[in-house]
């Protein structure tokens, strides 16, 4: 009954809304909750001592933190303090599928905890995220529109200097990893305005368009005609103006054959998804 009232607890909109702040005292308390039985919560902290990678399995971290955004939902955000330590123990672990776990899950921890809880202790793991391994980062990359939908806009900004971070990954042949940040810019179109888009998501998108990769080019399309149906709608028109003429001055007036048929394809899927009228098509 317990667990079924802190779900409740969890999910009501209003509380999501709120936020939360935690005096001195309370942050000073011990790992001590009555959500669950205490032993069960202290046994599951303990999972991150070296020890029981020894003793017990070698991957118990790894299952501890794929646990960890279930204890959190049923311990509720007012519990935090209790697993706060762990969780930064975790996201320092010096094997990267424990960090890689912890980063395909930050978005939905962060709905758990809230705005405030958010912007102070996972933003910190967050941005070290960005920086790990690939396979660390395409966590947080596939999830990237999820996780920064939730921050204030003013936080949210200053990612938009990173995002072309993405394009440098440890194995150039990972195209998938592009693949994904073409999707992922898609879906961040909302969260910007029409100059954030022009001026840091626009030299991005051109980027991916001529990318090697058959599969990212496509994709990359799909994310110009966005920008430009965005853009048009932006209450500045010169920003949709000078994007299209830089789509002719870049790829229809192309030296190389294969730019001029990118300009024919993101056409094609401007006028597939009805991103212009015709007359400002034409």
């Amino acid at each position: 009954q317990r667990m079924d009232s802190t779900l409740h607890y969890i999910h009501n909109d209003s509380d999501l809304s709120t936020n939360s702040s935690f005096s001195p005292e309370e942050e000073r308390k011990s790992k001590v909750q009555d959500v669950v039985p205490q032993d069960l919560l202290d046994q599951y902290l303990s999972m991150t001592d070296p020890s029981r990678a020894q003793t017990v399995d070698t991957e118990i971290a790894k299952h501890c933190a794929y646990s960890l955004p279930g204890v959190a939902l049923t311990l509720g955000r007012q519990n935090w303090h209790c697993l706060k330590d762990t969780y930064e123990t975790l996201a320092s672990d010096m094997q990267w599928k424990v960090r890689r776990t912890l980063a395909f899950s930050i978005h939905e921890l962060a709905v758990i905890l809230g705005d405030q809880l958010t912007a102070g202790d996972l933003v910190p793991v967050f941005n070290g995220f960005l920086k790990d391994l690939d396979e660390v980062r395409i966590g947080v990359l596939k999830h990237l529109h999820d996780f920064l939908k939730l921050l204030h806009v003013d936080k949210r900004r200053e990612y938009l200097y990173q995002l072309q971070e993405f394009l440098v990954t440890d194995n150039s042949r990972n195209w998938r990893f592009r693949a994904e940040l073409a999707e992922q810019l898609i879906l961040l179109l909302d969260l910007y305005s029409a100059r954030d888009i022009y001026d840091y998501l626009r030299p991005i998108a051109f980027r991916l368009c001529a990318d090697k990769v058959s599969s990212v080019r496509w994709i990359s399309y799909k994310l110009v005609s966005e920008m430009v149906k965005k853009l048009y709608m932006a209450s500045t028109p010169t920003f949709v103006v000078d994007l299209m003429n830089e789509l002719v001055e870049t790829f229809c007036r192309c030296h190389k054959w294969s730019g001029r048929q990118t300009f024919v394809f993101i056409c094609q899927t401007i006028i597939e998804d009805d991103c212009l009228p015709m007359d400002q098509f034409a």
